[in-house]
């Protein structure tokens, strides 16, 4: 018995042990990303350069963006449209899991295409996504500031080869289509994504709400299983 007993201890020792040495299960890309649901939608950009009074007026500018979520498979992403940028056409946000980590893809007006990389962060309330890239001569970083779920800034600062800090070269600020600063939505939960919706749609007679296009489309391929996930969201928040 007490033999029985110290192999079936030196087992489970064994079981911890390795349990102890696996890495986490990652997150998938659509959960990872629903952490800038709020982005989701049209919005309105001021931007301005680094410089003088008088070079911020010269430089002066407005652009639009259109956030929206991508599916393909089990993969998901977020993909942005710009209009009258001075930078940029379009991108792609992607959530890799193998790094636990987030890449922004960016077309520029020249048509490169020029990938950033890097994570997540909370201070207080405010998320703020940072991203950086090696370039021929410098580096470069990208970095996302969350204010509300209708204001965003995102600036582009660049660090040259033995310099120790990043200088600003160039920022905007982000304002949602329709909506003022800082205004809460009081919208419906997009049934796929997770984020603020506005778009109905429906199942089995039950009208749910969608964010974009692309998650409409989604839900209209798979509406039982994003339901039933939605249903199961829900029943959660009620046990906290």
């Amino acid at each position: 018995m007490l033999a029985r007993t110290l192999a079936s201890l030196t087992l489970l020792g064994v079981a911890v042990a390795l349990s102890v040495g696996q890495p986490a299960p990652s997150k998938t890309p659509r959960v990872a990303l629903q952490v800038f649901g709020d982005v989701i939608g049209k919005w309105n950009g001021t931007g301005e350069p680094k410089g003088t009074r008088a070079e911020v007026q010269a430089g002066f500018w407005t652009e639009k963006m259109d956030w929206a979520w991508a599916f393909k498979g089990q993969d998901a992403w977020i993909k942005v449209d710009f209009q009258k940028s001075k930078n940029f056409t379009a991108g792609e946000l992607r959530y890799v899991p193998s790094k636990d980590h987030f890449a922004m893809t960016l077309t520029t007006l020249k048509k490169e295409k020029l990938t950033y990389v890097g994570t997540m962060q909370t201070r207080d309330t405010t998320k703020i996504l940072t991203l950086e890239r090696d370039g021929d001569k410098e580096s470069q970083r990208l970095v996302f500031t969350f204010l509300h779920a209708n204001r965003f800034l995102y600036k582009y600062e660049i660090r040259g080869d033995g310099r120790p800090l990043y200088a600003l070269k160039w920022k905007v600020g982000a304002t949602k289509d329709g909506e003022s600063f800082a205004v809460g939505t009081g919208k419906p939960e997009c049934v796929v994504s997770g984020g603020t919706a506005t778009t109905p749609v429906s199942f089995m007679g039950k009208t749910y709400y969608v964010c974009c296009s692309g998650c409409r489309d989604e839900f209209n391929a798979s509406p039982a299983k994003y339901v039933a996930e939605f249903e199961a969201r829900l029943a959660k928040k009620k046990k906290k």
